[in-house]
């Protein structure tokens, strides 16, 4: 018993070296921590319990037998953040180059599938070289086992991928499965192909850095929900997350103790929306009066500028944000800003996250490249989400709601909960002046001076329509309501809609248009 004993030590230390001190000193110099580092920051102390330490890969080939260290290139098991349950994988870069294998996607499939039995979330902390070519097919399907996981976890329990080093090829689709992605500047990237074969295929030359980097898919593709300055950040911002996120989908957010009075009234939000209908105004100028305090955390900032998307809180319970920013294009509705929010939306569904919604939107963008781009069937995911929805769904109407934008826009007509509108509001088929060039153009034409006939027609149109009156008096908004009103009339909403019961028909799936 002694000597077993012993052995255990001697194999639990040898586990714990990872890929030997030369390796560990590449990949300090390289300015990332180890798999182990990062799991000590990440998860509370003194809560990790390793699952499969001692796992070693069965493969002979290429000399492969001569090479079979411990853990196999990944650290697997179960901890706490902010006290509440995980499972984690944080593959190691020092073995095998965190090479994809078919022991490594075992372990990573055990806590998988441990986790949707258990109920609680799944984090990766993604830094490998790929598959492991010397195993051939053998490491393809371990990843094709790692995206059904994803797959038949996906809506059940929350997915989060931090990208912590190379992510190429296959490995790529796990973290495009989960719910957020994060990245970090300057050490990881993603590509399906890598610039080599990018030159050899479309003779393009381009960086690891701009083809795949965590700028790129942070404001360009989309792809990564952050970008973060460094590792520590990174995995600040995955239990930043959690706070607000239940542990399944049959679970609740957790209630925070109520901090900031839910009866505040900040004056700033009534002349937060400029006179003029055409000036703009920053969106976040109303989210963070609104919300608690310093709860407002953005997600995917960088992309889609045009929309804004996020979780905060209201009186202490958790909600999704979604608000359209006129700062950014007038606030219009595109395609990468329908993607986005539509993507949001669903994910605040399926995790019993309320949706807050604030509407100031022109319209959809007008133009050849968005036609032949599909805005209509990317306009459209935008519009499912929000009918699919079954979570308390509250709208504030703070200027323009015009055309299919303001259906589209969490609207009563498609389920929305508690409907609100500003007294600035503008709910219209079409803005005034547009409205009257169609209405009124034999007129405009016929007319001594064009110009100021055309001048009080819009100002007649405006009297009579852009305004929330006519939607109020239909019942389309619930009330009109006072700017400095809305926190207080958000929380009491949230509060009777807190035990809502609403489903969807009986089917398999819905088919979203994609």
């Amino acid at each position: 018993m002694a000597d077993r004993r012993e052995e255990l030590l001697k194999l639990q230390d040898q586990a714990q070296e990872l890929g030997g001190a030369a390796r560990v000193a590449r990949q300090h110099a390289a300015g990332k921590l180890t798999a182990r580092e990062r799991l000590d920051l990440l998860l509370d102390p003194g809560s990790f319990d390793e699952t499969d330490m001692l796992v070693r890969h069965q493969s002979t080939a290429f000399g492969l037998d001569q090479n079979r260290p411990l853990g196999d290139g990944v650290v697997t098991g179960f901890g706490r953040i902010l006290g509440r349950p995980v499972a984690v994988f944080s593959q190691d870069f020092t073995t095998h180059g965190g090479s994809l294998s078919q022991a490594h996607g075992a372990k990573i499939c055990k806590i998988m599938d441990q986790a949707l039995k258990a109920g609680i979330p799944i984090v990766g902390l993604n830094d490998s070289g790929g598959a492991r070519v010397q195993e051939g097919v053998a490491s393809l399907g371990a990843y094709a086992d790692i995206f059904l996981r994803n797959t038949l976890a996906s809506g059940v329990v929350p997915q989060i991928s931090a990208i912590l080093g190379p992510c190429a090829g296959g490995a790529v689709y796990s973290p495009a499965i989960t719910d957020f992605t994060i990245m970090v500047e300057k050490s990881s990237y993603m590509f399906v192909t890598g610039p080599k074969v990018v030159k050899t295929v479309t003779h393009e030359e381009v960086s690891s850095e701009d083809l795949g980097g965590a700028r790129t898919h942070a404001g360009r593709s989309g792809v990564a929900h952050f970008a973060e300055a460094n590792e520590g950040r990174a995995l600040q911002r995955i239990r930043d997350l959690l706070s607000y996120l239940p542990q399944n989908q049959l679970d609740s957010p957790r209630d925070l103790p109520v901090l900031d009075p839910v009866e505040r009234a900040d004056e700033s939000l009534r002349s937060v929306v400029p006179v003029e209908s055409s000036k703009p105004y920053d969106i976040r100028d109303v989210i963070l009066p609104v919300v608690d305090a310093g709860s407002f955390l953005e997600v995917h900032a960088d992309f889609a500028p045009n929309i804004v998307v996020g979780l905060a809180r209201v009186g202490g319970r958790a909600l999704g944000v979604v608000a359209n920013q006129p700062a950014v294009l007038a606030g219009v509705l595109d395609i990468d800003a329908s993607r986005k929010a539509a993507r949001f939306v669903r994910f605040c569904d399926a995790f019993n996250l309320p949706l807050l919604t604030f509407v100031d939107v022109p319209g959809f963008l007008p133009g050849t490249d968005q036609e032949w781009h599909g805005i209509i069937t990317h306009g459209a995911k935008l519009l499912y989400a929000y009918c699919e929805a079954t979570v308390p769904k509250i709208t504030v109407i703070t200027r323009k709601a015009y055309g299919g934008a303001y259906d589209v826009m969490s609207s009563k007509h498609i389920r929305g909960d508690a409907n609100f509108a500003w007294p600035s509001a503008e709910i219209a088929v079409m803005g005034p002046k547009g409205a009257v060039e169609i209405i009124f153009n034999r007129e405009i034409q016929a007319a001594p001076d064009a110009a100021a006939t055309a001048e009080r027609l819009i100002q007649d149109y405006s009297e009579h329509f852009a305004n929330p009156w006519i939607a109020a008096e239909h019942g389309f908004v619930d009330a009109v309501i006072l700017p400095e009103q809305t926190r207080l009339r958000i929380h009491r909403a949230l509060e009777l809609l807190r035990n809502k019961a609403d489903r969807n028909p009986p089917r398999k799936h819905g088919n979203i248009p994609l």
